[in-house]
C-alpha cells in the first residue's frame, strides 16, 4: 500500500472519474512498472481495462491484486463482479461467498462497498435456493422423505445453510463425548411408562396447589450478589413461575407434603442427585402468551424431563436445538438443556409441566459419582 495514495496514482484515479481510461491506464502501467505496486494500483488498472473493455486483461490485474492482500474486500467484490458478467457465474459464486465472509469480520463496511454487498448476499441467496432444490429432487426421486428420516433432513438444513449447528453449549460444566442429541425418545427409558401412568394423580395435586397462588414464584429471580448478564424479560415475572417438591437437592417439605402421589410416581425416576445443587423438581407454569427465550442450560451431565399436565390447544413448541415438539398431556419429553432451547404459549390459557432432571443414560456410575463428587467441590469452593 506504499504507493496507494502516490500523485501518479490520484491522477491516474482522476482520468478514471473523468472517463479517461486510456489515459489512466497509461499512468497505472507506469507505476506496476516502476517497481512494487500496491494491491489499490492493481485494482485500479483492472478498472481502466473493464472500461477499455479488455476482460482478460482486467482479470490479470484484480488477480495481481488479491495476491498481494487476498482479503481486500473491494477486490474480491470486483473479481465476483467481473466473473459473473463474463458468464463464469459458478466461478464467481466463490468470490461473493468470500466476500460476504470477509464483510462479515469487518466492524464497519465501507460505505462504497455496502451496495456491492446487498448484490453478493442477493446472489447467494438464489444459488443456495437453486441448490436446496436440485439436492431435494434427486433426493425425493431416490425415495427421500423428511418425516422418516429426521436427522438426515437436519444435515441437509444444515448444508443447505437453513439453520445452524446446534451444539451442547452448558454455561456451567461441560462432560466430553456426549452424544450430540436434543431429545431422547420416551421409549429409551424404562420408567417412563410408570411416570406417565400416573400424570392425572399428579395433576390433581397440581390443581391443588394451584388454587393457592402464593405457591408459585418466578422461576428466575434477580439476586443483587450475582451479575445479571442475561436480559431476558422472564427475571421476576410470573409469565413463568414456579412451585418446586425439590430445590438444589433438597425437598420442599411444605409443598411435597401436599404432593405423595407425584413424590411416590417419582421414586423409580434416576433424578441427578447432587447434594445441595440437584434434582430440582417443580410445576413449571407458562402464562398464556408468554414466551422462554432461547438459552442453554447450566450443565450437560444431565436431561430435564417435562411431563405435560396442562396443555391448551395450540398452545406451543419447545424448540431444543434445530427440533420443536408439542408437549401432549401425559406424554414425557426428554431433552439435553445444555443445547439451546426455547419455548412459548400461544393460547389463552395457562400450560404447566411437571420438570426434573436425571442424569444422562451414557454417564457410567463412576462418572456420575465423580461429577457429584466435582460440582459439591466447586460449590464449596464459591462458598468459601
Amino acid at each position: 500500500m506504499s504507493n496507494a495514495m502516490t500523485p501518479g496514482l490520484q491522477e491516474a484515479l482522476a482520468a478514471l472519474r473523468a472517463g479517461r481510461a486510456a489515459e489512466a491506464e497509461q499512468r497505472l502501467q507506469r507505476l506496476v512498472a516502476s517497481g512494487p505496486a500496491a494491491a489499490t494500483t492493481w485494482l485500479a488498472l483492472a478498472f481502466a481495462r473493464v472500461n477499455l473493455e479488455r476482460p482478460e486483461d482486467a482479470l490479470a490485474a484484480v488477480d495481481q491484486a488479491l495476491a498481494l492482500e487476498p482479503r481486500n474486500i473491494r477486490a474480491l467484490l470486483f473479481k465476483a463482479d467481473h466473473l459473473d458478467r463474463m458468464g463464469q457465474h459458478r466461478v464467481a459464486l466463490g468470490f461473493y461467498q468470500a466476500t460476504l465472509r470477509v464483510a462479515a469480520g469487518m466492524s464497519q463496511v465501507p460505505a462504497d462497498v455496502a451496495r456491492g454487498m446487498e448484490r453478493a448476499q442477493d446472489v447467494c441467496d438464489r444459488w443456495a435456493a437453486r441448490y436446496e432444490d436440485y439436492l431435494l429432487e434427486n433426493l425425493e426421486a431416490a425415495g427421500f422423505t423428511r418425516r422418516e428420516q429426521p436427522r438426515f433432513a437436519e444435515s441437509l438444513d444444515i448444508a443447505c445453510g437453513k439453520v445452524p449447528v446446534q451444539l451442547q453449549q452448558p454455561t456451567r460444566y461441560y462432560f466430553p463425548a456426549l452424544p450430540q442429541r436434543a431429545f431422547y425418545e420416551r421409549s429409551e427409558f424404562s420408567w417412563a411408562a410408570g411416570l406417565e401412568a400416573h400424570t392425572d394423580a399428579i395433576r390433581e395435586e397440581l390443581l391443588g396447589l394451584m388454587s393457592e397462588p402464593e405457591q408459585f414464584e418466578p422461576y428466575l429471580e434477580s439476586d443483587s450478589n450475582r451479575p445479571r448478564l442475561n436480559s431476558s424479560r422472564n427475571f421476576d415475572s410470573m409469565d413463568w413461575s414456579a412451585s418446586y417438591l425439590w430445590r438444589e437437592g433438597a425437598l420442599v417439605e411444605e409443598v411435597a407434603s401436599r404432593c405423595p402421589r407425584t413424590l411416590a410416581a417419582l421414586a423409580a425416576v434416576p433424578l441427578c442427585i447432587i447434594p445441595g445443587q440437584m434434582p430440582s423438581v417443580l410445576f413449571s407454569s407458562l402464562a398464556p402468551g408468554a414466551r422462554i427465550e432461547p438459552h442453554h442450560g447450566a450443565v450437560n451431565s444431565r436431561l430435564i424431563c417435562h411431563l405435560p399436565l396442562l396443555v391448551p390447544q395450540n398452545c406451543g413448541e419447545l424448540r431444543v436445538g434445530n427440533d420443536s415438539r408439542p408437549w401432549r398431556e401425559g406424554e414425557l419429553l426428554v431433552f439435553d438443556d445444555s443445547v439451546e432451547h426455547e419455548a412459548w404459549n400461544r393460547s389463552n390459557e395457562t400450560r404447566v409441566v411437571l420438570l426434573f432432571d436425571i442424569w444422562r443414560p451414557e454417564l457410567t456410575a463412576d462418572e456420575r459419582h465423580w461429577v457429584s463428587t466435582m460440582l459439591q467441590a466447586v460449590k464449596a469452593f464459591q462458598s468459601s
